[in-house]
């Protein structure tokens, strides 16, 4: 293989000559960095640097320019070309497309998958060291590198099963929307905010034939977020999440644990006092928290003695404890039996002279048929969950986000199933060309 041929394959130049390369002591790391030379092949030059239609010269433009490429070892390398400007009929005077890079960027396209192929699998620290780049520039390629391969999918196609749920990834009441599809499990949508105007934004994009293809959307019990699927698709079945349900049972249940610490302590007075009291019944209360709140099945033999004795000494606590985990095996079972559960659980929680669970059977009825739907269907915010858990991992491993753009396109890029690949394992980068000169 001659020796251009060769440098046209480590530099990744389609349809260019390569000059000549040259070493130029500039500066940079490592005291220097290599420069090659090249030239646009004729049916190359010429095209529009959005559209990339054949356009009309203009002029010379500001002369040759550069744009850095993956390093060769240590070594940095760039490639130095003429940049001069076309006039296109649809967006003006422009500079002139190159085929290895995107219009008005200053990075390969080989450099940017790279950059954002280690953005996805490794740390802040990582990326900006190995690849000499400030954060801020590593969250603008991976905006540009999802804005092209987002573009490029279909990611609503096919949508009948989605998951709906909100995240908190700074302080300050600073919330993103975040929507899964459960049959792919991958992430196709977020966006800033958790209000009926955030969502609505979502299904705009879906538009009225997808909203009404869709089947299944489960979600916590948020009022906006039933409001929003009851308006834009009211054919689809709601379905809440059971965790979300049983963890209004834990809430319940520790309000109860909570009076009956205090009544311990000699806090309660009057129609709530009642249950035994004294120091160490308080110190043993708080220490039963755990006890009370884990399943069964994942109780310690220490945690199960705590149970037996909160059913000797307390047993109104212990009521409580029993409607929590009778809430939750309505869940276990599912379906007609599930149903049948939620009935005898809603009866009984009438009648337990415990307000707490006196209130949450006034809520658990009122969600009624999303529980339900929850029961026959077995669908739950689980996927939405880990997701979420995902995005949050995200941002520990760049220590934060100030753009939530770059923070939104890299957990779309991460998650959505379209992760970028490093320039060379598979076909190389390319950008669309265009079907007519």
């Amino acid at each position: 293989m001659r020796g251009v041929r060769v440098w046209q394959r480590l530099l990744g130049v389609e349809r260019a000559v390569v000059e000549r390369v040259e070493w130029s002591e500039e500066g940079g790391d490592g005291g220097g960095f290599v420069v090659a030379h090249v030239r646009l092949h004729a049916g190359a030059r010429s095209r529009c640097g959005v559209c990339r239609r054949r356009c009309v010269g203009y002029d010379r433009g500001e002369g040759r320019r550069r744009w850095r490429a993956p390093d060769l070892g240590t070594v940095r390398v760039v490639i130095e070309a003429d940049a001069p400007r076309v006039s296109c009929r649809v967006h003006g005077v422009v500079v002139a497309a190159v085929p290895w890079a995107r219009h008005g960027v200053g990075h390969t396209l080989a450099f940017d998958e790279m950059v954002a192929w280690l953005a996805t699998v490794a740390s802040k620290s990582a990326v900006r060291q190995l690849m000499r780049v400030a954060w801020s520039t590593v969250g603008a390629i991976v905006a540009r590198v999802w804005a092209d391969t987002g573009g490029a999918v279909d990611r609503f196609a096919g949508l009948t099963r989605i998951g709906i749920d909100e995240i908190s990834y700074r302080r300050g009441e600073k919330y993103l929307t975040v929507v899964v599809d459960h049959d792919s499990g991958r992430l196709l949508w977020v966006h800033p905010g958790r209000h009926e105007a955030t969502l609505n934004l979502f299904f705009d994009l879906l538009g009225p034939r997808r909203c009404a293809a869709l089947r299944l959307v489960s979600a916590d019990g948020a009022p906006w977020i039933a409001r929003v699927v009851a308006r834009r698709c009211p054919q689809a079945v709601r379905c809440a999440d059971p965790f979300h349900v049983v963890a209004w049972a834990v809430d319940a249940l520790d309000v109860v644990r909570r009076q009956a610490w205090n009544n311990a302590v000699g806090r309660v007075r009057g129609p709530a006092k009642g249950g035994p009291g004294g120091r160490g019944v308080s110190a043993e209360l708080k220490r039963c928290r755990w006890a009370l709140w884990k399943n069964p099945e994942n109780l310690t033999q220490k945690q199960t003695a705590q149970l037996a004795w909160i059913a000797r000494t307390d047993s109104r606590l212990h009521r409580a404890y029993l409607l929590k985990e009778g809430l939750r095996y309505a869940f276990t079972v599912k379906g007609q039996a599930g149903r049948e559960a939620i009935d005898r659980w809603i009866s009984w929680a009438r009648r337990c002279r415990i307000p707490a669970f006196v209130d949450l059977s006034r809520r658990i009825v009122r969600h009624r048929d999303a529980i339900d739907a929850a029961l026959d269907h077995g669908l739950s915010n689980a996927l939405v969950e880990s997701t979420n858990a995902k995005i949050r991992l995200i941002i520990r491993m760049a220590y934060g986000f100030r753009n939530i753009d770059a923070l939104i396109s890299m957990a779309l890029l991460s998650l959505g199933g379209h992760r970028p690949t490093l320039p060379g394992r598979t076909r190389p980068p390319t950008l669309p060309q265009p079907t007519h000169g």
